[in-house]
Formats: C-alpha cells, structure tokens, sequence
C-alpha cells in the first residue's frame, strides 16, 4: 500500500566523520552488519512503509553508493515512473564551489517538483533501526504542525554529535541544541523529519533567495522559532553512528539476541544488493563462538565475538576477536587481532599482532598490506 509521501537520504552528513572508513565512501555507503551498508535500513524503512519515490543525496564520494544501489531493484525501485532517483551534485549547478549538506540545489528543487506526492520524509544516514513510517505520517498530519522529527531518550551516549530537542508537554520543540555541554533533556533527534512538500519547495527557495546553499534536517529544525515542530518518540531498537568507537560499540550490539531480532526478526526485512556467494567452509581446527560470519568465508582459525563480511580468510593458528573484519580480507597465519576494524580488500601478513580497545579500536584503511 503507498501512502503520500515521498523520501529523501542525505547520504553524507558533514558533522559525522568516521576516519579510514568514511574516506573513500559516503557515510551512508559504510558496510555494516555483514551484508549490509548503513542506508538499507533506512531506505527498507521508506520502502516498507508504501514509499515508493526516493531521492539520495550524495554530496561527494557517491562511487560506492551508486554501485552499491544501482537502478534500486533489490528495493523494489527500479520503475517507469517514480521509483529511486540519485542526485549527486555538481550537475547543472551554479553553486558546486559552496560548501554545505547538499549544493546542487536546482537538482533539489527539480525533484521535488516533478513529484506530486504531499510530504516529503526527509532522513540522514548515521540511524540504524527497523520501523515503518506510517504511524509518523499519522501523527503529523493529526498534529497540524509544520514539522514532525523523530527522537529517542538516549541523549549523547552514542557521542558527540546529537541534536538535543527541547519539548514541552504538548510535544512542540522548544528548543535545538546542537552537542551542548549541559543537554536540557535526554530527547535526542534521529535526523528524520516529514513536512509538507509545498512547504519545503518554500524554504529551500527561500533559501536559495537569501545565498544560502545548504540542506539538511539540522538546518531546518533550527527554526523552531518560526515554524511550528512537533516532536515524536520512537521507543524501538535503535542504533546511532556517530564515530568510530559508536559504530564498533553498535556492531558488537549486534552479538546481542534481542538487538538481532529487533533489527530482523520482529518487523518487515531489511533489503540490500544480493550477492551469491558459496557458503563459509569451516576448516578442521577451527574455533568460531559468538561471532556473526557472512557467506563465502574460509576459516581455519579462531574466531570470538566478531564479525565476518562475505569472502573473508582466517588463516590457521590465527586469533581473530572483538573485531570487525569486512569484505574479502585475508589474515594470514598466526595472526592475533583484538579490537580491529578492517576495512576491504584488507591482508594482514603473517605474525602481526594489532590490538586495540573498544573505546580506541584499531582502523585498517581500505586496500591496506600490513
């Protein structure tokens, strides 16, 4: 069933920098959970809800993504009419030399006026959760409010980079405040927000009026003193990428059986690019214990408390703990590693030692010999 709304992922988000990881890819392009990138679940969510028109938004270092999504089938949104649209910037634009959540502008407004679809929900792409959007939209509309943004209770725990609301006992935010010292509450905002589409084609023409170039959830939930914005709870399982220490402590979550069936389980599933791949083969000596390992891995070693992408090589008499080993790596012969986020591609020679610690965990680039 679709309902009247169209989407809109910010891919990038300026605020959030996750070193090695996010260097050579998009934010919402960062692989997690096995076979996942970061902006499945949130573009699962739009498709699940009866969303069937979805832009993303990639400001810089969109390769990946687009790879990553191509003509949007594995969602259910490579159609004639409607359907996924990538809007990558600098094309057309005046402005590609600005700085800003999203630059090309006339590629902004262009979308949202060639769908006719009432509200807009608008999402950034540091959020892991699981849940339809229908009830949000219900709540909006019977709010009357301008805007409507999701929050949880979970104030800065997940780091330094939340959106503290402040709402009064009628759900109206009162109150932005962007990473403060002393939170006025624990509501946290997830970055999704829905307004009306004429009211958004307003304020980003408003926008470009005034020579301001930049988009983005934050911008305009910073005028909560003109526009009337209700705030919303969401009270599920939900995990924030706000750093590299939040996306080793929301991966490690994962190990958790109530986390997975949240995630999973209990709501509509999370789509993402197929890929066939042989199943993992388990060499004699191994030891794998409460780790999650994706299809096409080979292990002869130890494996505790990880987690394997596809075509990962765990050579034999090697350790592999608390760590997060993506997408056809090789780790040789008597390898220890604890606390580690390898990227792609990676090889870890034989003998080498890296340990690092949960709060501290050690980063290996995309590609990189050690």
């Amino acid at each position: 069933m679709f309902i009247k709304a169209m989407g809109l992922i910010l891919a990038d988000y300026k605020r959030i920098q996750l070193g090695e990881l996010s260097r050579p890819r998009a934010l919402a392009a960062i692989p997690f959970a096995g076979r996942y990138r970061i902006i499945d679940f949130m573009l699962s969510n739009m498709v699940n809800s009866g969303i069937a028109t979805v832009g993303v938004i990639a400001l810089h270092k969109y390769k990946s993504l687009m790879d990553h999504l191509g003509t949007g089938a594995s969602w259910d949104l490579d159609r004639k009419k409607q359907g996924l649209s990538l809007l990558p910037p600098y094309i057309n634009s005046p402005n590609g030399e600005r700085s800003g959540e999203f630059n090309d502008m006339a590629g902004l407004l262009d979308f949202f006026r060639n769908n006719r679809q009432r509200y807009v929900v608008i999402a950034n792409s540091n959020i892991v959760y699981n849940a339809q959007m229908n009830d949000f939209l219900s709540r909006h509309e019977s709010s009357g409010a301008d805007i409507s943004v999701l929050y949880a209770r979970d104030g800065q725990k997940h780091g330094s980079s939340g959106v503290i609301l402040g709402v009064d006992r009628k759900g109206q935010v009162k109150d932005v405040l962007f990473s403060p010292d002393k939170p006025v509450s624990s509501r946290c905002s997830m970055g999704v927000i829905v307004l009306a589409r004429e009211l958004l084609l307003d304020l980003v023409n408003e926008n470009v009026a005034r020579g301001d170039y930049d988009f983005s959830v934050e911008g305009l939930l910073r005028r909560y003193q003109e526009l009337r914005i209700h705030g919303v709870e969401y009270k599920g399982t939900l995990l924030r990428i706000n750093n590299i220490p939040s996306y080793f402590a929301s991966t490690m979550q994962l190990m958790d059986e109530k986390t997975r069936r949240e995630l999973f389980w209990s709501g509509p599933p999370i789509y993402t690019k197929v890929k066939d791949e042989a199943p993992t083969l388990y060499g004699p000596k191994n030891k794998v214990s409460n780790s999650f390992i994706s299809d096409g891995c080979l292990i002869n070693g130890t494996v505790t408390d990880s987690m394997l992408f596809r075509g990962v090589t765990v050579a034999g008499s090697s350790s592999v703990k608390n760590s997060i080993i993506m997408q056809d790596s090789y780790i040789s012969e008597g390898v220890e590693l604890d606390h580690v986020i390898l990227d792609k591609n990676c090889m870890i020679r034989p003998g080498i030692k890296l340990v690092g610690h949960k709060e501290f965990p050690v980063v290996i680039g995309k590609g990189a010999i050690v």
